[in-house]
């Protein structure tokens, strides 16, 4: 269950208007056999045209399921190694020549001069240098291709990076999706069936907002925390297939429109509105919304592993926490905030979290707002903290300045949007993934796009 940073990234008006991108098709070969694998000679060869596999219709006329997303799943890879679970090909980039006819669990390695691109097996031999992109897809059917020994749906296509290689994945939607959802909300239980239901829909929702966005990049969408932590054919399982299957074409709609629907693990007891916790004006449907069990004093959510959690930092950490982060959140002289004198909660949000943190150095005062906080008071390693619902004690040296900082919470996240624990305590108590979807997001609903 990936953490997002407090970015426009999360947090988008809802759409209406579907993606017009068209896909090509990759069509076509050019070969020479070579050693079991059949290295391509640009002067000629024979030619054989394989069956089109890509989606060649605009995407307002193909299901949302069916669409075909493009995954970012390395931005600047210093090694790419592709092989295939069957046959494969490798295409050049204008789709009409094959440049290598890869044998089942044959690895080759892309390689980038920083402008063309070629490939190379593991005994040396080469291909010529091509213009990019580089493409590769399975030749028979049921194989799989694979980027350093992960394993993908769809096609993989090749482009130089600045320092390495760019791999995107070309996958249709829901393919997509059942690489995401195990891993956004955990291997659980088939009695959890529902908020794997719920998380498909949020996920899809999402994906297909950033297919509408135009950025002019070779992707639509990356593979990590930024957007949806995406593991490809590796991470499937039946619980998560079966929940994207059964949710086929639904959407998040707000008014008849598109949302995207921000999710994260544990509320800890309640949902926060957007507006509490990014710098950004709240919608009516990112409300906060109670996770307390009727007619208990427990919360749907209190399963999590997070659900209460008590962080220490000491001096060391806290003040260097200050000084590697603080600047690009609060205005400070000279980029030295100094050492903590002081650290203090000035103002709650209606959901009770932490809506300015005073922190009084011997340099000055500073005040952090929301999700900002999480990413100033750091471990050492660099974790964010856990939630800005929480409470903090001081332990004062004395010379006046913070020996230790205690900070007691709950929850994970940002808290905006579904709470997966809450979902996943909802769905064991009989709750469907429709009455899920319409707590955690107020006066939504669910269905196809018209």
């Amino acid at each position: 269950m990936g953490e997002r940073p407090p970015t426009d990234r999360w947090f988008r008006r809802p759409i209406g208007r579907q993606n017009q991108l068209t896909i090509g098709v990759i069509l076509g070969a050019m070969s020479v056999a070579a050693c079991g694998t059949r290295v391509v000679a640009t002067s000629g060869g024979e030619v054989d045209r394989p069956e089109a596999a890509a989606v060649t219709t605009p995407r307002s006329t193909v299901a949302v399921g069916e669409r075909v997303i493009r995954v970012a799943l390395a931005a600047n890879a210093p090694d790419v190694r592709v092989a295939g679970s069957g046959a494969w090909r490798l295409y050049e980039r204008d789709g009409t020549s094959t440049i290598v006819r890869g044998l089942r669990n044959e690895p080759w390695r892309i390689q980038t001069n920083g402008r063309r691109m070629r490939a190379m097996r593991a005994d040396g031999v080469t291909t010529a240098w091509t213009e990019p992109p580089l493409v590769a897809r399975p030749d028979e059917d049921g194989a799989l291709v694979s980027y350093n020994d992960k394993r993908y749906r769809g096609q993989l296509v090749f482009y130089p990076g600045d320092s390495g290689v760019l791999v995107v994945n070309w996958v249709r939607m829901d393919e997509y999706l059942a690489g995401v959802v195990p891993l956004e909300l955990g291997r659980h239980s088939s009695k959890d069936s529902a908020a794997f239901q719920a998380q498909a829909v949020t996920a899809r929702s999402y994906a297909f907002i950033k297919l509408r966005e135009s950025t002019g990049r070779p992707y639509d969408i990356t593979s990590g925390v930024l957007d949806q932590v995406y593991g490809g054919a590796d991470a499937e399982d039946a619980i998560a297939t079966h929940a994207v299957e059964s949710t086929r074409g639904l959407l998040l709609l707000y008014a008849g429109r598109v949302v995207n629907a921000p999710y994260h693990s544990t509320c800890g007891g309640a949902t926060s509105a957007a507006g509490e916790v990014w710098r950004t004006p709240s919608e009516p449907y990112l409300l906060s919304v109670s996770d307390r069990i009727p007619g208990t004093d427990r919360y749907y959510c209190d399963i999590a592993p997070r659900f209460r959690w008590t962080r220490t930092l000491d001096a060391e950490t806290l003040n260097s926490g200050l000084a590697r982060y603080l600047a690009q959140y609060a205005a400070v002289p000279g980029g030295r905030p100094g050492r903590a004198q002081s650290v203090a909660i000035d103002r709650h949000t209606e959901s009770g979290r932490v809506g300015i943190l005073a922190i009084g150095t011997d340099r000055g005062n500073f005040a952090l707002r929301g999700n900002d906080i999480r990413y100033v008071l750091r471990q050492p390693g660099g974790e964010i903290l856990n939630s800005t619902y929480f409470s903090v004690e001081t332990t004062t040296a004395s010379d006046g300045s913070v020996s230790r900082l205690t900070i007691r919470g709950m929850g994970y996240g940002h808290g905006v949007g579904m709470c997966q624990w809450g979902a996943i305590g909802r769905a064991r108590a009989g709750q469907d993934f429709r009455t899920i979807l319409r707590t955690y997001y107020p006066g939504t609903t669910v269905g196809p796009l018209e």
